[in-house]
């Protein structure tokens, strides 16, 4: 991977190709990204591999045992080789700490083309605010493996306001992972997830 750059400043509208949400889970949801080491490693990962394959993340959050993103693409056919590669290193990675290789990491991930602007903006709110929703952070903006902190830093005040108000409680996502602050504080001997960045 290269060198690790966080995005650009976030898109207000739509491109003419629409976003994509993707969210993947670990097999069995197993929490085999379970302390801030891993956590920060996928996250970078994703960064890169994201930049790599000509996505431009506009959300992201990671957790233990899952993930989720919103990007956008010029050619978003190269979304299933960007995934399986992400996969493919982060599964690497973490076998590698635990001495099990071939193990299986992931187990699928699933994808929604957003092609409205009510249905990213309220994917974008969903995937910001995703560490509160779990019960981990009160404010989303101190979860360091999201974000959260990045769209407050550099997207313009009243889009961000748009955003972080937008109702994003019927959005449909797979999102029935186990995690909680107490299971978070077990899993990772970190007593509250702040943000480093």
């Amino acid at each position: 991977m290269r060198a690790f750059d966080w995005p650009h400043a976030p898109v207000h509208r739509l491109s003419e190709h629409g976003a994509y949400i993707v969210t993947a889970g670990t097999y069995h949801k197993a929490h085999l990204f379970a302390n801030t080491k891993r956590l920060s490693y996928m996250t970078k990962a994703l960064i890169v591999l994201a930049k790599e394959y000509g996505w431009h993340l506009q959300a992201w959050a990671i957790f233990s045992n899952h993930y989720h993103f919103v990007a956008e693409a010029e050619e978003p056919t190269t979304l299933t080789r960007f995934i399986q590669y992400l996969h493919s290193v982060s599964a690497k990675y973490v076998n590698r700490l635990d001495g099990t290789p071939g193990r299986t990491v992931w187990f699928q991930y699933w994808d929604t083309h957003l092609t409205l602007q009510k249905s990213f903006l309220a994917r974008l709110n969903y995937v910001h605010t995703n560490a509160v929703r779990h019960g981990l952070v009160r404010q989303p903006e101190i979860y360091s493996w999201c974000s959260a902190a990045w769209f407050a830093r550099t997207a313009q005040r009243s889009f961000h306001a748009t955003v972080m108000e937008f109702p994003s409680d019927k959005v449909s996502v797979p999102d029935d992972y186990d995690l909680n602050l107490t299971t978070w504080q077990a899993l990772t001997g970190v007593r509250q997830p702040g943000c480093r960045y």
